[in-house]
């Protein structure tokens, strides 16, 4: 339902945003109706310190829905600092985030949450994996080497991480360690923490309007730092001890 209520929400979805300001009414409007299905809703945009007419934009949209809120960071943190933002200030018990661009399609948002709660407190994560992707050649060849190394290292059991389309347990994401690229790693890491990881296909669109914020050298270097970083958390996570209360 749209209407604020006396009810926690039962979805927060998150949206991380730079620079998006053709991009947002168009997204909030899709994402309404995508979470039609849920009994309850917020919408939490996180605007990374935009320098362009996004948060005007925000501030118009609210006045209309009431499950829109907002937040901005003063200077750009990078999109895992917006996500993480956003999963602090969340009420509801599952995440649901997307990227601003439009490129993800939020109608897959029900099939994503239904994926999660089916099944039950074993899956921790379900993950959007792109196909028909409508990015160029050259970036199209960057993902499948980035993912053809990061799952030969880390053994994710995922053909593509970069997929902004995911649904996780509040509590779960809350527990996972922080770094700048989190949210390119999130199935390995939740995987170390003992969780399954549900795959979902969705369809990939073209970009609504405005240009990717990302370079080639940007996912390069950064990436092989982060997949060392990860590849080490993950040698170095020891099962949880099984504890029991005495009385």
């Amino acid at each position: 339902m749209s209407e604020p209520t006396d009810f926690l929400p039962a979805v927060t979805v998150i949206v991380p945003v730079k620079n998006e300001a053709d991009n947002v009414a168009p997204l909030i409007a899709e994402i309404a109706t995508a979470c039609a299905a849920f009994a309850a809703f917020e919408v939490i945009y996180v605007d990374d310190g935009s320098t362009d007419a996004t948060p005007a934009v925000l501030e118009e949209q609210a006045r209309t829905r009431p499950w829109l809120r907002r937040l901005r960071h003063d200077i750009s943190r990078g999109q895992s600092a917006a996500v993480r933002s956003g999963a602090f200030a969340a009420r509801a018990p599952i995440l649901v985030t997307i990227d601003g661009d439009g490129q993800n399609d939020p109608a897959f948002i029900p099939s994503l949450v239904r994926e999660l709660t089916e099944g039950g407190s074993r899956v921790g994560l379900a993950a959007g994996q792109r196909v028909g992707r409508k990015d160029t050649g050259f970036k199209k060849f960057q993902s499948r080497v980035a993912n053809a190394v990061r799952g030969a290292i880390l053994r994710d059991g995922t053909r593509d991480t970069g997929c902004g389309l995911k649904a996780i347990r509040r509590e779960v994401y809350l527990q996972l360690p922080y770094f700048d690229a989190l949210h390119r790693f999130m199935p390995a890491l939740v995987r170390r923490d003992g969780h399954e990881v549900a795959l979902v296909d969705v369809i990939d669109r073209p970009r609504m309007a405005g240009a990717s914020k990302y370079g080639f050298f940007d996912r390069l270097w950064v990436g092989i730092l982060d997949l060392a970083g990860v590849w080490w958390l993950i040698r170095r996570r020891k099962a949880p001890p099984h504890v029991q209360e005495l009385r």
